[in-house]
């Protein structure tokens, strides 16, 4: 199913976009070297009941993952990209740290993820990820415009990732986002332009490009069943943020 926003409805996905978009900023602050995943996990669940919004991971059961996700918040880190379950591990200097957040406030749903280096140390490897992924997610939104079609953003994308020396995976990617987390349409982070979908106003997506260093190989953890790391155990890097396709362009909800 694919939403279409209402002025009233849009005007609610702001408000919970800002939520989103707090609570990463107030994370990414408190992450520090010796911080614990599972510390990270309970702010997360504290500010989103703070801000009388609910989590949309906790109760998550897709057929990819082994039973409901249980957690507030994902927490990846270095060779974990997506859907990191939080554990007990205290945060290293240098490690390349993921945090995807999703949580739905008065029947609207946002989603936004974002990496960073942890401590002092700066790898460069590390950093050209991380800025890889912020300049695709940029390329990305900067081609949702309505009229255009959903071939545009995943062209800009991967055009992008794939200048910068990346292979891509096209097993997960950006989507549609409404009174859910997860809807149609898909947007992958590879695509043709002027094909797929006429983008409308009202419309919301979450677009993350998303990269490991040297694979397009996706490997799940055997013990939590959950997070997806890389076949090679390389570092990974995720930038992600939802939009609204307005009449004049992309309005960032999670900025």
């Amino acid at each position: 199913m694919i939403e279409i926003l209402n002025p009233s409805e849009l005007a609610r996905a702001r408000e919970t976009g800002a939520v989103v978009g707090r609570i990463l900023r107030t994370l990414r602050t408190r992450s520090v070297v010796g911080t614990n995943l599972l510390e990270i996990d309970q702010w997360a669940g504290e500010m989103i009941a703070d801000a009388g919004a609910q989590s949309c991971y906790i109760d998550y059961a897709p057929s990819f993952g082994r039973g409901p996700f249980g957690h507030y918040i994902c927490t990846g880190v270095n060779d974990a990209v997506l859907h990191g379950m939080p554990r007990d591990y205290p945060l290293a200097d240098g490690d390349l740290l993921t945090l995807d957040l999703a949580v739905v406030k008065d029947g609207v749903a946002a989603d936004a993820a974002v990496s960073f280096l942890v401590g002092t140390a700066r790898p460069a490897e590390s950093v050209a990820m991380i800025e890889a992924t912020d300049r695709a997610l940029a390329a990305g939104i900067a081609a949702a415009r309505p009229g255009g079609r959903l071939g545009d953003i995943s062209f800009a994308i991967g055009s992008t990732l794939r200048a910068a020396g990346y292979r891509i995976n096209t097993d997960f990617g950006g989507h549609g986002i409404g009174s859910t987390m997860h809807q149609d349409p898909h947007v992958s982070n590879m695509g043709r332009p002027g094909r797929g979908y006429q983008l409308r106003p009202g419309l919301l997506l979450a677009l993350e490009p998303w990269v490991m260093a040297d694979t397009d190989r996706l490997i799940t953890d055997p013990e939590d069943g959950w997070t997806l790391r890389s076949a090679t155990g390389c570092r990974t890097a995720h930038s992600e943020h939802t939009i609204a396709i307005t009449e004049d362009g992309a309005e960032i909800l999670t900025r």
